[in-house]
């Protein structure tokens, strides 16, 4: 049996694999990622969720949006941080799992928003640890949601456009699916923008509206529970009511469709610039989105469904109840990393959320500015990726440089976040600037490896980065270095990229007039690809370059 987690601002939920099939855990699936205090104990799910409008100062909701900080909720007479109250949540998951199954459920694959920052990831694998469970993986929300969808319809071909509005944070992911192969193209999202956002318009609304005090934690808690109901009731109903209680008196608050979307127009055109970001990233047009599917509670809102028809222009599909697909993804996801025999036949490719890269000082006149950010592998790069650049000291007489390793997107480094360092040491050469080869590996389990060459004297350097990986042991890290070495050789040394080079200089050297200078642009083109580094890229250049040196031979050789 493998396990999968789905850990939902909203709710939670945990599936298995077994039989060649994902099921979810229990008759109730989904258990609210809620905590609170009650007779003295914490309490987890439906009994917390009960007692979030009449306990409110005791109980605790939406915590996972604080993953990654240093915020903490008071509970009782102690605060927790949002580490804590997940791994509450894990560990009833957990608990569920093992009554269910009668297994002593222990690795786990557990499901993150895609735009989950480093620092965010990091305290989910923490959670997770606390709750005495080994986090195998990590895997983006969309892309389990697409595991889920990709493998109920493995035998078509096209591009799926995963649109993931959870309770908490927004995804999309696109993915083409072709021949058993899972490959996401590209990946991007809000992790700041969900359901909880257009209940709090509706909230604020009512509040307004009604000239309701929210000061009152009671009255405040109250007020969220009838915008969250009037907020579910237009998923199906035009229009909605519900009772409010103040004080001594009963009051009925409604609201109707059209204004609900007036009020969440702004939320609303915040979905649009994560999709176009990702269909940029992944060189599509809506035109060649073969389907869209839909994934989290809050796609059910009309207002939305009606965004992403406009956006991709088709009608989105829900083959897969919204709220269960990423759990079922991400017991998908388990199987395939122990390689169950059962999906032999499916591989799934995965790209880098954000860029890696590394500080540096650019020099404008006589000022030199530092903390700049130099992306080496660039987002929604296919990983396991390695990419090389290469970088020189600011300053003649310069004995070591300090290499800073950032993830994020900011051309700034400090508004990314830094992964590690290392120095390195330089020759003191007054007469020209040093350079360094720094070569950057990432893979699937979160491990980056930084290797330098001082070009001078040609002494290497290597440092590795685990803490990204979450508990691998010793002998799974070595395993994944084994796998990434592969990996760390520049296209341009490659043989077959060697042998293709050799093959357009021949031609250059047979050919006259046109023909010269039209191979000339194809070794030039050749040649920019390969420093570019994308294998997609030189791959197609491959297969078109060969074409035409087949044709121009044909003609040439009789």
């Amino acid at each position: 049996m493998y396990f999968g987690i789905d850990l939902g601002t909203t709710n939670s939920l945990i599936s298995v694999f077994e039989n060649g099939q994902a099921r979810l855990i229990s008759k109730t699936p989904m258990v609210p990622s809620v905590v609170a205090f009650l007779d003295g104990a914490l309490v987890v799910g439906s009994a917390a969720k009960e007692r979030l409008s009449t306990h409110p100062k005791n109980t605790v909701a939406a915590f996972k949006r604080a993953m990654g900080t240093e915020k903490k909720f008071k509970l009782g007479r102690h605060n927790h941080s949002a580490v804590d109250l997940s791994a509450m949540v894990l560990s009833h998951l957990k608990n569920l799992a093992c009554a269910e199954t009668g297994v002593d459920v222990h690795d786990v694959v557990i499901s993150v928003p895609a735009y989950f920052n480093q620092l965010q990831r990091d305290a989910v694998r923490a959670a997770a640890l606390s709750a005495d469970l080994k986090p195998l993986r990590l895997i983006n929300e969309p892309t389990a949601a697409a595991i889920a969808y990709g493998l109920q319809d493995i035998d078509e071909q096209g591009h799926i456009l995963v649109f993931d509005l959870g309770g908490g944070t927004f995804d999309v992911s696109i993915i083409e699916v072709f021949e058993g192969v899972l490959e996401v193209k590209a990946t991007s999202g809000d992790a700041f923008l969900g359901g909880e956002d257009f209940t709090k318009v509706l909230f604020e609304h009512l509040a307004l509206k009604h000239g309701i005090s929210i000061d009152d934690v009671v009255v405040r808690s109250r007020l969220w529970d009838v915008a969250e109901k009037l907020k579910l009731h237009l998923s199906t109903s035009h229009c909605a009511e519900c009772n409010f209680v103040r004080g001594d008196q009963t009051e009925c608050l409604s609201i109707s469709r059209d204004t609900f979307a007036e009020i969440a127009a702004g939320l609303v055109r915040r979905l649009r610039l994560p999709v176009e970001r990702a269909m940029y990233d992944a060189k599509l047009t809506s035109h060649q989105i073969d389907k869209v599917v839909l994934v989290g509670g809050a796609t059910r809102m009309p207002l939305v469904r009606a965004q992403v028809s406009r956006m991709t222009g088709k009608l989105p599909e829900v083959g897969i109840d919204p709220d269960h697909v990423v759990a079922l993804g991400a017991a998908f996801q388990a199987a395939l990393t122990e390689n169950d025999s059962a999906l032999d036949d499916v591989v799934m490719t995965d790209v880098s959320a954000f860029s890696l890269g590394f500080s540096i000082s650019r020099q404008f006149g006589n000022r030199v500015e530092h903390g700049f950010f130099e992306p080496v592998i660039e987002r929604n790069t296919v990983i396991p990726a390695s990419r090389e650049h290469i970088f020189q000291t600011m300053e003649l007489g310069q004995t070591e440089v300090d290499l800073d390793l950032y993830q994020g997107e900011s051309p700034r480094v400090l508004d990314n976040i830094k992964l590690g360092s290392m120095k390195v040491k330089v020759p003191r050469n007054l007469k020209e600037h040093e350079e360094i080869a720094v070569r950057l590996s990432y893979d699937v389990s979160g491990l980056l490896e930084v290797d330098t060459t001082v070009l001078s004297t040609q002494k290497n350097q290597s440092v590795s980065i685990t803490n990204l990986t979450g508990g691998l042991s010793e002998r799974q890290i070595a395993s994944r270095k084994k796998a990434l070495k592969a990996l760390k050789v520049h296209p341009k040394d490659n043989e077959g990229n060697l042998a293709l080079s050799a093959r357009i200089e021949r031609c250059y050297a047979m050919a006259l007039a046109e023909d010269r200078s039209h191979l000339q642009d194809l070794l030039l083109a050749f040649q920019v690809a390969l420093n570019r580094q994308d294998p997609n890229e030189i791959q197609a250049l491959r297969y078109e370059i060969t074409e035409q040196l087949d044709q121009f031979e044909a003609n040439y050789v009789r």
